[in-house]
């Protein structure tokens, strides 16, 4: 701290450290050759279709949830058992009959 002002000069100096940094990565990211910058963006690419799908799951989830599951308990009786079932299986049966259509969209416009 500085004893004239009060003020503390290590966040500032810290700050200065993280802009410092940031400069060099920026400057790196520049340096990247073309493959190198494919590969990140696949990456990315790929991260972001997790991140999607799992978002999906959590959302997919919510929704059986709700639709089967009248009153929470320490077991599940058998017809939210088969509605729960049911309901993934359906989500699943869709998911990839859209995963499929859209390969073949794809597939017609690279044509």
């Amino acid at each position: 701290m500085n004893r004239k002002s009060g003020v503390g000069t290590r966040p500032l100096h810290r700050r200065t450290q993280i802009r410092r940094k940031v400069a060099r990565l920026t400057r790196k990211m520049a340096e990247l050759g073309e493959a190198d910058e494919a590969e990140l963006q696949r990456l990315v690419a790929a991260e972001q279709q997790k991140a999607q799908f799992t978002a999906q799951v959590h959302h997919f989830m919510e929704l059986c949830w709700d639709k089967c599951v009248e009153k929470p308990g320490n077991r599940l009786d058998s017809r939210t058992e088969n509605c729960l079932s049911s309901c993934v299986d359906r989500f699943i049966d869709t998911t990839l009959a859209i995963t499929s259509r859209f390969a073949q969209i794809v597939q017609k416009g690279g044509q």
